[in-house]
């Protein structure tokens, strides 16, 4: 059997047991085995293409990921948004590389990629969807561009995404798992969980896992779970931009809005609506200023780093230079994220907006 036909078994059983207390164990196990066969499928497909994504260095205060079926108009987007140069052509696959442009608003320089078409079968590698899907992964936001007349795509795209380990508009699991020589699966949570502490036993088996203490802060399910235990999962926003909009008339129009309520309507070829597309990139984003001060110096107030939500000191410090994480010391921090004012603070720590940083770094 290959490993798509263990795949193809796998999602059969899951489909065909019904789910009670009594399967949860049973469920619990194939979906933890599901998991593993798509990574090793996910290896091979990275083996197979020697193991590179597409080449496309990141720049900017943040990178957007324009996601869809070939011939959905990506590149007209790009091009009307940033003035980037990506061939358009109404045909499949006109886009065979990532084309970056990059996107001035509100004092914000966004980078945004047009990716190769996503299709069917892309997280096993199909359609160099290996390639596509490692530049995903490296965003801050996917941008889902939809045609107004194949809508249905939307759940093919989630699907390849999350088959790939990238979880749409999901929070990261609060799990910790330390591993131990000996004592069995210890398992402590900070609320009441729904799940069993056998089936939580018997996932962890699954991979192996017969010694750890386990901390829950989440009440989780299965999946989750498994998420957690996997441990590289990339957790992404996204939004969804319908296009071609001139050319459907209004019962397609109502449908789609029906079934998309929070989607953006455009016409990229018309530049209908662009403005809006801009808004929602920037909102979505959710931008931070941190002011950086020089040791012994004043702030910087006029020209703040724009940063995304969540943001880390030693983000910051991979943005300043590429050694700076390497040769840190310790920062100091005043602000909202700050204990007391000049708080020393690790790689670790996330700043919050209005945040003054000042980097002691080692000569």
């Amino acid at each position: 059997m290959s490993l798509h036909e263990d795949i193809q078994a796998v999602e059969d059983e899951i489909r065909k047991t019904p789910y009670n207390k009594a399967t949860s164990h049973h469920i619990g196990k194939l979906k933890a085995k599901l998991a593993r066969l798509r990574e090793d499928v996910q290896k091979r497909a990275s083996a197979k293409s020697g193991g590179e994504g597409y080449s496309v260095r990141k720049s900017g205060d943040a990178t957007v990921a324009l996601v869809g079926f070939p011939s959905v108009g990506k590149s007209t987007l790009l091009n009307k948004l940033t003035g980037a140069n990506s061939e358009v052509g109404a045909y499949e696959f006109t886009t065979l590389d990532v084309i970056p442009g990059v996107l001035e608003y509100k004092g914000a320089t966004i980078q945004i990629l047009d990716v190769p078409g996503l299709v069917r079968g892309a997280a096993s590698g199909r359609g160099r969807g290996k390639e596509v899907i490692s530049v995903v992964r490296n965003s801050n936001l996917v941008l889902f561009l939809l045609d107004v007349f194949q809508t249905e795509h939307h759940k093919v795209l989630m699907q390849e995404l999350y088959d790939a380990g990238i979880r749409i508009n999901m929070s990261e699991p609060d799990v910790t798992i330390k591993r131990m020589d000996r004592g069995g699966v210890i398992i402590s949570a900070t609320m009441e969980l729904e799940m069993s502490d056998d089936l939580i036993k018997a996932i962890l088996g699954e991979y192996k896992i017969h010694n750890a203490h386990v901390l829950l802060r989440d009440n989780i399910n299965m999946d989750q779970l498994i998420d957690g235990v996997m441990a590289n999962r990339v957790y992404i926003p996204a939004v969804i931009v319908i296009n071609k909009v001139d050319m459907a008339d209004e019962e397609i129009l109502e449908f789609c809005k029906a079934k998309f309520p929070d989607a953006t309507f455009i016409s990229a070829n018309e530049e209908k609506n662009l403005e809006a597309v801009k808004e929602l990139i920037y909102e979505t984003l959710d931008f931070i200023r941190v002011y950086l001060k020089p040791q012994g110096g004043p702030a910087d107030m006029d020209e703040p780093m724009i940063v995304t939500n969540g943001v880390t000191v030693g983000d910051i410090c991979d943005r300043l230079h590429r050694d700076f994480r390497d040769k840190f010391r310790y920062s100091q921090i005043w602000g909202p994220s700050a204990k007391h004012p000049g708080q020393r603070a690790g790689l670790d720590h996330r700043l919050q907006d209005g945040d003054v940083l000042t980097l002691i770094i080692q000569k």
